[in-house]
């Protein structure tokens, strides 16, 4: 017999570019230990075309991808799931297509947030996970298409901000080869570096003295890379880093993925990552901490403590 979750329940099925995700807590639960999880792998970064769209095949495999996991959470007696799509669909030219041929496929109206409310409930995890008594927090996140930034002292963030920084956005746009120039990286590092500085200028010296917090699979990876000893294992340290970007631009995507904690399926995009990261430590301080929990366990909290509505917006905005 299949097991039956209780209510109240908190569920997302989180589509991004390299996995859908099926997530379950049960009252008084944790994303350490959700009640139910199920992935189902996915390469949509492989799946845009030159015009930005996603291919034929890209949709298709989000349908079966969200078809699964519904499937799944129908199984276990679980019928309130927030279907989540992040930028990799979101961004993408065709993004009323895709939303209504996966509508059409498996029944599911694929749902957004904003880039500021991804922001906002990344902070709500890292919040959860570091507690009240951490002070203050700055929240980075570093993703496909976006970076988010949020920042606080209290349970909600005072500061929230996204910026069309994310490591593949920016690996298509700059890198027209596996092994750029040392003049494209550097003209890649002032921009990036510039754009950052603008969007947090009037926030930095509110937050000069708060922790900051890295809650991405971007930011874990190069932890990984470029601290690869027990003594800096769950940190990302500025100098660090630095030493690896020229580094990952002399190496293809192939021989990147060879490396300590860099995956073979974002290795293509590692450089752009590294890049960004910089430009973010640059101005938070020169480390970042690595935290677990990120936008989807914002999420799943917020909605669990009914905080957050079905809606993925803050309850008192019902």
């Amino acid at each position: 017999m299949r097991k039956q979750i209780g209510e109240p329940s908190a569920a997302v099925l989180d589509v991004g570019s390299f996995s859908a995700r099926l997530v379950v807590l049960a009252k008084g639960g944790s994303p350490l230990d959700p009640v139910l999880s199920h992935q189902t792998r996915l390469r949509l970064d492989r799946e845009l075309d030159d015009d930005g769209k996603l291919t034929r095949r890209g949709i298709d495999a989000v349908s079966s991808a969200v078809e699964a996991g519904m499937t799944m959470a129908a199984k276990h007696g679980v019928e309130d799931v927030y279907p989540l799509a992040t930028s990799s669909i979101r961004d993408a030219a065709n993004v009323k297509q895709v939303v209504c041929d996966v509508a059409k496929a498996t029944g599911v109206k694929l749902r957004f947030l904003t880039g500021r409310r991804e922001a906002e409930l990344a902070y709500v995890g890292a919040r959860r996970w570091y507690g009240a008594s951490a002070g203050g927090l700055l929240v980075l996140d570093i993703g496909g298409g976006t970076v988010e930034l949020a920042a606080g002292d209290a349970e909600e963030a005072g500061f929230a901000h996204s910026l069309p920084l994310g490591a593949r956005s920016l690996t298509r746009d700059w890198f027209a080869t596996e092994c750029p120039s040392p003049k494209v990286v550097r003209a890649m590092r002032d921009h990036v570096l510039d754009e950052v500085r603008d969007a947090m200028q009037d926030v930095l010296p509110e937050i000069r003295d708060h922790r900051a917090v890295g809650c991405s699979k971007v930011l874990r990876q190069l932890a990984r890379l470029a601290g690869d000893r027990p003594s800096r294992s769950r940190e990302l340290h500025l100098d660090d880093l630095r030493a690896w970007i020229p580094r990952l631009a002399k190496l293809p995507a192939k021989s990147r993925a060879e490396l300590p904690g860099i995956s073979r399926q974002r290795s293509h995009q590692a450089l752009a990552g590294a890049i960004v990261a910089e430009a973010l430590l640059t101005l938070s301080g020169g480390q970042v901490a690595i935290c677990p929990w990120s936008t989807r366990d914002g999420l799943l909290l917020g909605m669990l403590d009914g905080l957050v509505t079905l809606d993925g917006k803050p309850a008192k905005a019902a």
